[in-house]
């Protein structure tokens, strides 16, 4: 009896080479079941094999279109080409995750359907979500790119979401720019015919101005008055009274003309400025750029990702180990407590 406590006092002070030997056999029987049913259970017959696709990509620059090319002025950041940085990396990060990605994805592929999810269920909707959200992953990458990952049993399934996902995020993004860039080609259209209208109808005004006679009233007033006065010193009453009567047109419409003439100026110069701000607006409402830069598309994956037997085999051995040995520790405590108490007992 007193070699059983001995021995248990032995074993508390952790030599456990001597405990695994002594319960090699019931151990190895341990780790043999746990090999056999974690190989078991990670098959196929249980967990449906999943294959991954991924596409990498960077953001490009936001920048509107018509400050990147038709912009004289080169200005750090609208550059078509430039890639962009971490607000960028972050608003591609949101669109992928918004439902206007997600909702297009579902009816595009049928989720619904390839998901096996009953179309009569009240929560079909949350269960449909959630194996979107399972399957369906994005992040960003130590490098500020962006990833796209698709898992699927179907491989070639999921390079066709990652690829289609990716393609979706440039009309998602474009047609939410769009919508602002259209306002603002709406407003600049209709200042631009506005003034465009009025010029009209200046050069309209002068050119009746014109049919009166009154084309340059500084120059005709100089030219008419120095004829006035040769005609009053030859005498001549009939030439006098025709450039009276032209010199009085002049002295009526002259101030209305060079108010004419001056807005007109005025109106050209400003129409030129509006007329540069609304093909950049026309450019930007009508004209879409891509919003990223493709590194890795997403490709057919020859062997599956998802569930990795070897680590599900090795965790599954190692806890049952683990657990085999706690338990026969609990087991040998309690035996040894029990058998010291028979020998106080018996004394």
């Amino acid at each position: 009896m007193t070699n059983e406590i001995k021995k248990a006092e032995d074993f508390d002070s952790s030599n456990l080479v001597i405990f695994l030997y002594r319960w090699r056999k019931p151990l190895f029987i341990v780790l043999l079941v746990a090999l056999v049913g974690s190989w078991f259970f990670s098959s196929p017959w249980f967990i449906t094999p999943k294959y991954k696709s991924t596409v990498i990509m960077f953001p490009a620059g936001s920048s509107s279109i018509s400050k990147s090319l038709l912009n004289e002025q080169s200005v750090k950041g609208q550059d078509i080409t430039a890639f962009g940085e971490d607000g960028q990396a972050e608003q591609l990060l949101q669109i992928l995750n918004s439902n206007k990605i997600r909702d297009r994805i579902m009816r595009k592929f049928n989720l619904m359907q390839h998901y096996e999810i009953d179309s009569t269920s009240n929560s079909k909707y949350s269960f449909l979500f959630k194996e979107y959200d399972n399957n369906i992953t994005f992040r960003r990458t130590e490098f500020m790119a962006v990833e796209i990952s698709v898992y699927d049993k179907d491989p070639q399934f999921a390079a066709d979401i990652a690829n289609t996902i990716a393609s979706l995020l440039d009309s998602v993004k474009n047609d939410m720019m769009r919508q602002r860039s259209v306002k603002g080609y709406e407003v600049v259209a209709a200042e631009y015919n506005s003034m465009k209208s009025e010029k009209d109808q200046i050069v309209d005004s002068l050119i009746k101005l014109g049919s009166l006679g009154v084309n340059d009233v500084e120059y005709q007033s100089q030219v008419l008055n120095q004829q006035n006065a040769i005609a009053i010193m030859n005498g001549n009453r009939t030439a006098q009274a025709a450039l009276q009567k032209k010199l009085d047109i002049l002295g009526k419409y002259g101030g209305i003309y060079m108010a004419l003439k001056n807005a007109l100026e005025f109106k050209t110069e400003q129409l030129i400025l509006l007329e540069t701000k609304y093909k950049q607006a026309k450019v930007d409402a009508e004209e879409n750029l891509p919003q990223k830069f493709v590194v890795s598309d997403a490709f057919k994956a020859e062997r599956k990702s998802y569930p990795i037997r070897w680590l599900i085999i090795s965790v599954s051995m190692v806890s049952a180990l683990f657990m085999s040995i706690i338990i026969i520790m609990i087991i040998e405590k309690i035996s040894a407590y029990n058998s010291h108490k028979k020998f106080q007992l018996g004394q």
